[in-house]
């Protein structure tokens, strides 16, 4: 299946380790990633390459690469009161990962529309992948540390090219801040997505957030503002948001 939208990226992550979860599980205690890769840690990562509030990255699926495995390390977080306390993170190694997207103009932001340049963004985009990004990239935590480079998506052998199909449950897709709120619903106040995914082929192919079946307000925010007192836009160019 390929997209309809032109400026669509393809890139390949890779990284010793991963750990995708749910944001409730990172509170404290010990924490245990998901299979799979989720579509927030994904847009995060894309984020990292190369981002700009005139638009909203959309991942379109991920191809999963190498076998599924985890590792159990036993950690020594700093508790909240300062000591260190003992917990076992389970981790996914070996991870390589596949995956298109692609972006749209973020309409909460109107004042932005001097920046809508297709072309522009997605030729950074595409060079910004070419580099390895412009800011580090992470698989799910800060210590999984992770590279990106370019690829054709579909290109070489993936571990589960012959399974037909497999499920994980209700999974965590991501959150809806208002300034990329969708709907009524999601103006004003942040909004956690979840839903069902299944892998066909190896393929994940994900929904976009106002596909998700599960929404679940979280508590009221107000849109980030950009170069308040300054103008949006010129807020933006003054601190070296605009080029």
């Amino acid at each position: 299946m390929r997209t309809k939208h032109p400026n669509i990226v393809r890139f390949q992550v890779t990284g010793n380790y991963a750990l995708f979860s749910d944001p409730i599980m990172r509170v404290g205690g010990e924490k245990c990633t998901y299979q799979v890769p989720t579509y927030e840690a994904l847009k995060g990562i894309l984020s990292s390459v190369y981002w700009k509030p005139t638009l909203i990255w959309y991942i379109d699926r991920v191809r999963v690469m190498n076998r599924i495995q985890t590792e159990v390390k036993g950690i020594r977080p700093i508790k909240y009161g300062g000591d260190n306390d003992l917990a076992y993170y389970t981790y996914l190694k070996n991870c390589v990962y596949q995956v298109e997207a692609h972006f749209e103009w973020n309409k909460n932001r109107p004042k932005l529309e001097e920046d809508q340049n297709e072309n522009k963004h997605h030729q950074i985009a595409l060079r910004m992948i070419g580099k390895g990004g412009r800011r580090d990239i992470f698989l799910g935590a800060r210590e999984c540390q992770g590279y990106v480079e370019p690829c054709v998506f579909g290109e070489g052998a993936g571990a589960y090219d012959d399974l037909p199909e497999l499920s994980f449950g209700l999974m965590y897709h991501g959150i809806t801040y208002p300034d990329e709120a969708y709907s009524l619903q999601t103006q004003g106040r942040m909004t956690a997505r979840f839903w069902y995914p299944v892998m066909r082929q190896g393929i994940i192919t994900f929904p976009r957030p106002e596909d998700c079946p599960g929404q679940k307000p979280l508590r009221e925010m107000e849109m980030k503002p950009f170069g308040e007192g300054l103008g949006n836009f010129a807020g933006l160019r003054e601190f070296g948001e605009v080029e």
